[in-house]
C-alpha cells in the first residue's frame, strides 16, 4: 500500500504540480493521503466536505504569500 501511494504521489507530481518544493512536501503528502482516504465519495461529497471545513480553519501561515512568491 505504501509502495501505490508513493507512486501516486510521483505522478501527482509530473503531471500536475510539475515541482513540489522540500518545505511544502508534507502539505502535498497530506492531500494526496486526504484524497486516498476519501476516494470513494462522490466528487460532490468531497466538495461540501472541503467547503464545509474551510471557514472553521484560519489561514494558513505556510501557503499565505505563496503566489506573490513572498516568503
Amino acid at each position: 500500500m505504501a509502495e501505490s501511494f508513493f507512486s501516486r504521489l510521483r505522478r501527482t507530481e509530473i503531471g500536475t504540480h510539475h515541482h513540489m518544493a522540500g518545505p511544502y512536501l508534507n502539505a502535498y503528502s497530506s492531500k494526496m493521503a486526504w484524497r486516498e482516504d476519501h476516494r470513494r465519495a462522490s466528487n460532490g461529497e468531497q466538495y461540501l466536505m472541503v467547503t464545509s471545513a474551510a471557514p472553521a480553519h484560519l489561514a494558513s501561515r505556510i501557503w499565505k504569500g505563496y503566489w506573490q512568491c513572498s516568503a
